[in-house]
């Protein structure tokens, strides 16, 4: 039958029905959404139109090689007829065999049952393949003079394309199947990463909420104390305990606020404070006016001034001084907190044994900004603490908290 030309599939055609497959599995993947179907570009036309452009490829090559190195020149309607047939039923076959793979995928505890209806649903594809596009040959294929037989070119058919099918169908179910493993993959990577999100924004809000019992408590038993000492006082002091506490509540659940927001937290607090100490206690403010929109931790500067007036003045009878700036360097925000009183103990401010308050608030730096943010305690000059802090500058609704975080 050496002079006889069978279109018999290459490798070439295998590869670009396995992308073709691929393509017409992420087609119908996809095929629920509203913009694709508003746009017209549902799966079915773009799976005809890109079968369309394969079979025109397909017959191009097939008559250009039969025309210039070809024994017997391939007409072009011959070359596009065998084309278009070759590509729709393949398209079809695709799209057969995704299902398949959906339907029973191989591993997974399918075992046995899912290769056996593999194994018989791609010899029943090869066969009907073999049936269809043999008889379709025998129609279409022009007269080339061999005189062989259709018996003898139906079987030559079927053998050689019999391997090619085979192969063309298991490397189609390989690639649905990777894709629907990477499909898993990413399902499974944004679901941790969304779990990893509300466990993030859990331990805020964990950290956030023990500051509320924490200061409730303090500020509780200092009004337990004044109410014997002086009523008045505290009477006072529960107003402005209550303004405070609206204050917060009325904030939300916001994890960052602007600056001008926590300052006026901080004002609202230290009212309370003055009720206990008078004029014993001196606070004043260095803020840079571009620093009011920055976005700071909600609740962040008010534990600072809590420790500082817990060790710096209510354990003497000596006035205290606290100092409260907030300085940008660059695209740093640097806010700190000084206080007039003893200083530490401790020679080494890293031997401080931290109270809630400021472990509280370095556990919330260190979830909120990670390594891009910087806290530590320091000996104030000449005397007395410091507490520094160093977070990304952002203007306040601009950004997401922890845009530097871990």
């Amino acid at each position: 039958m050496g002079g006889v030309h069978f279109p018999a599939p290459r490798l070439s055609a295998a590869v670009l029905r396995v992308l073709m497959s691929l393509k017409m599995h992420v087609d119908d993947i996809s095929s629920r959404s509203v913009l694709a179907q508003k746009r017209g570009l549902s799966p079915w036309r773009i799976g005809f139109v890109c079968c369309t452009l394969l079979a025109l490829l397909w017959a191009a090559q097939m008559y250009v090689l039969s025309t210039f190195f070809g024994a017997v020149p391939i007409p072009w309607h011959y070359a596009l007829g065998w084309g278009m047939f070759d590509w729709y039923l393949w398209g079809a076959f695709a799209i057969l065999i995704a299902r398949l793979a959906r339907r029973f995928p191989l591993g997974r505890g399918r075992g046995w049952r899912a290769i056996a209806i593999h194994v018989f649903s791609a010899a029943s594809i090869s066969g009907v393949y073999c049936a269809m596009t043999g008889s379709a040959w025998l129609v279409l294929r022009p007269d080339d003079g061999s005189g062989a037989s259709r018996q003898a070119i139906f079987g030559f058919s079927v053998v050689s394309w019999l391997p090619w099918n085979l192969l063309t169908y298991g490397a189609i179910l390989g690639v649905v199947h990777a894709f629907g493993y990477y499909r898993e993959y990413r399902d499974h990577e944004v679901r941790a990463t969304q779990l990893e999100a509300r466990l993030a924004q859990a331990q805020l809000e964990a950290l956030k909420m023990q500051l509320h019992p924490h200061f409730l408590f303090n500020t509780l038993h200092a009004i337990s104390t004044l109410i014997h000492k002086d009523p008045e006082a505290a009477d006072r002091m529960v107003a402005r305990l209550s303004e405070f506490l609206r204050h917060v509540l009325d904030s939300g659940g916001e994890q960052e606020v602007a600056l001008e927001a926590e300052l006026s937290f901080l004002r609202k607090y230290l009212e309370i404070e003055r009720v206990r100490f008078g004029d014993r206690l001196d606070v004043h403010f260095g803020v840079e006016p571009e620093t009011l929109g920055a976005a700071v931790p909600s609740l962040i500067l008010q534990p600072l001034v809590e420790n500082a007036i817990r060790h710096a003045l209510a354990p003497h009878a000596t006035p205290c001084t606290i100092e409260i700036t907030a300085k940008r360097i660059n695209g740093v925000l640097a806010l700190e907190v000084v206080d007039s009183g003893p200083g530490l103990e401790a020679e080494d401010p890293a031997e401080l044994r931290e109270g809630v308050g400021l472990a509280n608030t370095r556990a919330r730096l260190d979830q909120l900004y990670g390594a891009a943010q910087r806290f530590e305690l320091r000996c104030g000059t000449p005397n007395g603490l410091a507490t520094h802090i160093e977070i990304p500058f952002s203007i306040a609704g601009e950004g997401e908290a922890g845009n530097g975080g871990a």
